[in-house]
């Protein structure tokens, strides 16, 4: 079952990222509010839609790679044969853990391409439309990771810190357009993310994590609030937060190395 082509008096959604993890999680609390949906990620999308199908969403799954250039137009042009977009759910990204000179330069080119290339690309080419309009709602995940210098992580905490700096800055230029800008921003939750970043053997790879439900919760409530941003899950993502922005860069970076450094797990 296909939206494309399909016209509905149900509101839209895109959500990019969503065969699994927080993206997923953020598609079922849009299917559950009556959305439907555009779901869009490198990786097979078939149980996903199935499962969102089940939950009386319309979907039409999108297979591409939003880190490079074909793999957004490829999604934009499936969403401009749909319905108007009501929401723009940005969440799709990577990371790359260890040492930065320790991962190739190919890795890090990619998480830049998909965390911030591919968020402007996608954004540039859905927003004008929702403008137009006049009304829409944005949500940009980024991570609490973006609030200070992130050593161990260090490609993939600049790429949220920029996710989290666009975004408000959108939030600003667009605030008498009728389209808001919300920044979703968890702590560690409970997703792949870990694996996949090579962070498995680290403090915050074997810390307690966030549920991912409950962090799409948070962020969908935020988004429907209007609200600028959110830091999502625990009262710790909370504090840490918080303190980024006091604590002197350096502190920041050492507290944030000591949690993420290769083996720091095993101490």
């Amino acid at each position: 079952m296909d939206v494309a082509g399909a016209q509905s008096d149900r509101r839209l959604a895109v959500v990019t990222g969503a065969s699994s993890g927080i993206g997923l999680e953020l598609a079922k609390v849009f299917a559950d509010n009556e959305f439907d949906l555009v779901i869009a990620a490198e990786d097979d999308l078939g149980p996903a839609a199935a499962e969102l199908r089940g939950r009386g969403s319309t979907v039409d799954a999108v297979r591409a790679d939003l880190g490079t250039h074909e793999g957004v137009e490829a999604l934009a042009d499936r969403v401009r044969t749909s319905n108007p977009v009501d929401v723009l759910a940005i969440n799709a990204g990577v990371g790359v853990g260890g040492p930065f000179l320790d991962a190739s330069l190919e890795r890090h080119l990619a998480l830049i391409a998909l965390n911030v290339t591919g968020a402007v690309h996608l954004a540039h080419r859905l927003l004008p439309a929702m403008v137009q309009r006049g009304e829409g709602r944005v949500l940009f995940t980024s991570s609490i990771a973006g609030t200070m210098p992130a050593p161990y992580e260090s490609t993939y905490g600049a790429s949220k810190a920029f996710v989290s700096s666009f975004g408000l800055a959108l939030r600003n230029e667009l605030a008498d357009t009728g389209v808001t800008v919300t920044v979703l921003m968890p702590g560690p939750t409970d997703t792949e993310f870990f694996e996949r970043a090579g962070l498995e053997d680290t403090k915050v790879g074997q810390s307690s994590k966030d549920d991912p439900a409950t962090v799409a919760a948070e962020g969908f409530e935020a988004m429907m609030a209007g609200k600028d941003h959110i830091v999502s899950g625990s009262l710790k993502n909370k504090l840490q937060a918080g303190a980024a922005k006091v604590l002197p860069d350096k502190v920041s970076a050492a507290g944030h190395a000591s949690m993420s450094e290769p083996g720091s797990g095993k101490a």
